[in-house]
């Protein structure tokens, strides 16, 4: 075994972390100390962590030490969303209703990732019921400001070189809001590229499992070792991608610095080689309004339980949330699946002559405060239409937060959304904050 780089290891990118790991250059024991140094320095301001399992992952780190190199995620310290179940650890969904709530099995990616080697250091802060409700955390580039959400503790903790890799959900924008604000790498997979079994359901049409890396190559070496799905980690081929410049219909809402952003991607991909070309979209129009109504009338019924048993138990925002849910008839909801359908059966044909779609992430840098976690608008018709997604930092705004844009890909095109992200983060630069 090699000696400890000078660099702490838990600041590594991901993909010379996990080769040094494999090779055993360094051993998994040493890249979780640090990984745990660095939260007993900082998550007293970040509060990305729910419950941490210092003690039985170090016993974990040093079991593989011992044995046999295990998969792609061998020896990786990984943050998971505090809804998905943990048979070692409690999930408490971000609300009280569920305090010392221990699942007795793992949801199927938590498995997965054990399988292939990671170690699961802890549960990350959720916001309540991953919905739009904010936790504890803050954004660790700046502590005044949100880290988006639902995701927050993944992004944040990721961000801040507590781990390396974290898994979170999307249903509205909770992958791609937090990788934004926190300028990190986000990756939504197409739906159901991943299976949700252990996950809490909010909505049976939205619900998508993601993750966050520093890097593109990071993001899809955790994809693909919880998709089984290797072709993920083929980024350096398949030629220079077309981008579709696309501003979407809710382009009014963008302020000066996702404005300045979309015209310096334009110029550095151009002067990179790659053709963008713009797009004007009309099968979007609408599509917000379908996806919030759908997630709303899911998630009202997905939580019957904690509406009917404990609804005095949630807080006032999430009680309206419930009974606007409740108040969308089933003959609408019906109208908004058909509309549904009918969009993702025509979207295909929009991408015309380009390889992937370039759009905002979000209005602009994290905005003040963390009793919000930011507007999810430019996510929520890529939401339903169920298209992978991938957040790209590279630039910072007007008050020196990380601003990027969103790589949006056919269906079925995951890696092709993947190569154009990584080609994107190798024109643009590796992103505001992180190597």
């Amino acid at each position: 075994m090699k000696m400890k780089p000078s660099t702490a290891l838990n600041e590594l990118p991901v993909l010379e972390l996990a080769r040094g790991l494999a090779r055993r250059e360094w051993s998994a024991e040493q890249v979780m100390r640090d990984c745990l140094a660095r939260i007993e320095q900082r998550e007293p301001e970040v509060g990305a962590w729910e419950y941490l399992a210092a003690d039985a992952a170090l016993q974990r780190a040093r079991e593989l030490d011992r044995g046999a190199v295990q998969g792609l995620l061998h020896g990786l310290p990984i943050g998971v969303k505090d809804i998905f179940d943990t048979a070692d650890m409690p999930t408490g969904l971000g609300t009280p209703i569920y305090s010392g709530n221990r699942p007795r099995s793992d949801a199927a990616v938590v498995a997965t990732c054990r399988g292939e080697g990671a170690i699961m250091l802890g549960k990350t802060v959720t916001t309540e019921l991953a919905t739009s409700f904010a936790g504890r955390t803050r954004n660790p580039l700046r502590s005044t400001h949100t880290p988006g959400g639902s995701s927050s503790g993944s992004a944040a903790a990721v961000a801040d070189f507590m781990v390396p890799l974290a898994l979170g959900t999307q249903t509205a924008a909770s992958v791609i809001r937090p990788a934004a604000f926190c300028g990190i790498v986000g990756y939504k997979p197409g739906f159901g590229k991943l299976v949700r079994a252990g996950v809490k359901s909010q909505s049976e049409t939205l619900d998508t499992v993601g993750g966050f890396a520093r890097s593109v190559g990071g993001a899809a070496l955790l994809v693909a070792a919880m998709s089984g799905d290797r072709r993920l980690l083929e980024l350096e081929s398949g030629g220079v991608p077309v981008f579709g410049l696309c501003r979407t219909p809710e382009w009014a809402h963008a302020d000066a610095d996702t404005r300045q952003a979309m015209l310096d991607a334009r110029a550095g991909l151009a002067a990179a080689g790659a053709r963008v070309l713009e797009l004007e979209l009309p099968a979007l129009e609408g599509l917000t309004q379908v996806q919030t109504e759908i997630m709303f009338f899911e998630a009202a019924r997905s939580y019957s339980w904690e509406r009917l048993v404990h609804f005095e138990s949630l807080s006032p925002g999430l009680r309206q949330m419930m009974e606007s849910g409740m108040a969308i008839s089933p003959e609408r909801h019906e109208r908004n699946l058909a509309l549904t359908a009918q969009a993702r059966s025509r979207i295909d044909d929009v991408f015309g002559g380009v390889d992937v779609l370039l759009a905002p992430s979000t209005i602009g840098e994290a905005p003040a405060g963390i009793g919000h976690t930011g507007d999810p608008v430019f996510c929520r018709q890529w939401s339903l239409l169920g298209l992978p997604c991938v957040h790209v930092p590279f630039a910072l705004g007007g008050s020196g937060m990380p601003v990027g844009l969103q790589v949006v890909g056919r269906a079925g095109g995951d890696l092709a959304a993947l190569r154009a992200a990584r080609f994107m983060e190798a024109s643009l630069g590796e992103g505001a904050s992180h190597a």
